[in-house]
């Protein structure tokens, strides 16, 4: 079982471009997704993308964007993360590993690349996280498609690297704190064999208090993952397949961010060279305050590929 994220998650806000925030809290009378053309009528956005209007309650990405320092990364509320803290090998966080390049792949062509590497030590490690920054997730649906791997993309393999998505709570200090993970571990970690695919949901981060179910299978490749966190449960999914679901205290008590993460529990100077070790998310769909189906979910998501719409907020905004 994984082990806690203790590290001072503090914000690095960046400055979000006033008329795109504007317009993605305008008008949410159309749903590209049930045929409405609201997206289609709307100016293209910076980046080429259609206006980012939408119905309510909705937050959904497809990471068309150039790079870490794309200012329409920032604007859309994301943030690569660097600097110091753990989980895995400390202070080793940087927005390199962080990309979007063409992948016939993925759906619409595009996502969102975390390369991590390592040689075996710290000085040859980097790690990789890409966060919402937002803080105004919390009840609903939670879903992306993600690639996992199974081998590095260069290198020798081996190594216990772990491959996540998870809403968090902003403070890990919060009273209300809340943690929904999934972490895919394809060579295992803890002392447990891989591979296998972890869902936990937590109550406290220190000392740890949580709830857990292993899916022990190989999952390289493309997957639907989600959670539905409503009516007092939360209820983790794959590819539309109930895995686990967890209830009383083990929900979401407050509202959150939303992570992508790639990094290593440890450090393996055994498995000669350098290796990297690539994790992908082609989008990322959030709606507030209603637990969809897998099938909901995609019809949504095609739906907003097929009005060519990259980027919907329409969530309100936080004081």
């Amino acid at each position: 079982m994984r082990q806690s994220r203790r590290f001072p998650r503090r914000r690095v806000w960046s400055v979000i471009a006033l008329p795109t925030l504007l317009c993605a809290l305008a008008a949410c009378t159309g749903d590209p997704a049930a045929g409405g053309d609201s997206a289609a009528k709307g100016g293209p956005a910076a980046g080429g993308s259609p206006t980012p209007s939408g119905p309510p309650g909705t937050l959904f990405d497809t990471f068309h964007y150039t790079g870490p320092d794309d200012p329409n990364l920032a604007a859309h509320g994301w943030q690569v993360r660097e600097g110091g803290g753990g989980p895995g090998i400390k202070d080793t966080w940087t927005t390199a590993g962080a990309s979007f390049p063409e992948d016939q792949s993925a759906k619409g062509g595009r996502a969102l690349q975390l390369r991590s590497t390592t040689d075996g030590t710290k000085q040859g490690t980097k790690q990789v996280e890409v966060q919402s920054t937002g803080g105004n997730l919390f009840h609903g649906t939670f879903a992306a498609r993600i690639w996992f791997s199974d081998k590095p993309s260069s290198g020798r393999t081996g190594d216990h690297v772990v491959q996540t998505f998870f809403p968090i709570s902003p403070e890990d200090s919060s009273a209300n704190y809340s943690e929904l993970d999934y972490e895919y571990l394809p060579n295992g970690g803890w002392g447990a064999p891989g591979p296998k695919l972890d869902t936990t949901s937590w109550f406290k981060a220190d000392p740890p208090d949580r709830v857990t179910h292993a899916v022990k299978q190989r999952l390289e490749g493309w997957h639907t993952l989600m959670v539905t966190s409503t009516d007092g449960k939360a209820v983790y999914s794959l590819d539309g397949k109930e895995l686990f679901t967890s209830s009383d205290k083990y929900v979401a008590r407050e509202q959150m961010d939303i992570h992508f993460s790639n990094w290593f529990i440890d450090l393996l100077p055994s498995v000669s060279g350098p290796r990297s070790w690539d994790m992908k998310v082609n989008w990322f769909y959030y709606k507030a305050d209603q637990a969809l189906t897998a099938a909901e979910v995609q019809q949504t998501v095609d739906g907003f590929y097929g009005a060519g719409t990259d980027y919907v907020n329409t969530l309100p905004k936080n004081p």
